[in-house]
């Protein structure tokens, strides 16, 4: 019987190169469009920022370099959104990128989490077919089977003895 395995991956959809066409999905203080991610930004700043890293493709871990900035400075913030527009072609610019994240850095990674959320989609990936092959466990009422039994001697001059 010939099995298909279907798997389901999440990917993110690349704009096509070109001019930067593309605005945001949503504004810097559109907090309100997902109560969830601005909850999440809210009450868990990190937790948001380790986990838009991750879905970026970025190390989970890579936020947690903020803290040795002592919350003055925010380059891992900065750094992710001008990625973020470049990679998905949105219009700005790093001065636009600086003031947004000077103005409100947890805004930013809200707005960076919701512009990911929006542009992910499911992807259905159908490997070949796969043919496995059961085997059977034995009964515990079989008899085992037998051993092969060597029919010639061996060369040292060895016979098994004969027991009849």
């Amino acid at each position: 019987m010939a099995q298909s395995t279907v798997t389901v991956q999440s990917a993110m959809v690349l704009a096509p190169d070109g001019f930067k066409q593309n605005m945001w999905k949503t504004g810097v203080c559109d907090c309100c469009d997902d109560m969830g991610i601005c909850c999440c930004g809210f009450w868990c700043t990190y937790c948001l920022m380790c986990k838009t890293s991750e879905d970026f493709g970025e190390c989970l871990c890579l936020p947690m370099l903020e803290i040795c900035f002592g919350g003055i400075l925010h380059p891992i913030t900065f750094a992710m959104r001008s990625s973020m527009r470049e990679r998905y072609q949105i219009r700005g610019s790093i001065q636009n990128d600086c003031c947004a994240v000077a103005f409100c850095p947890v805004c930013v990674w809200c707005q960076m989490a919701r512009e990911l959320k929006s542009r992910r989609h499911n992807l259905v990936v159908i490997n070949p077919t796969v043919h496995t092959i059961h085997q059977q466990p034995q009964a515990f009422n079989q008899q085992p089977q037998a051993f092969n039994q060597p029919t010639q001697p061996s060369n040292m001059g060895y016979q098994p003895p004969d027991y009849q």
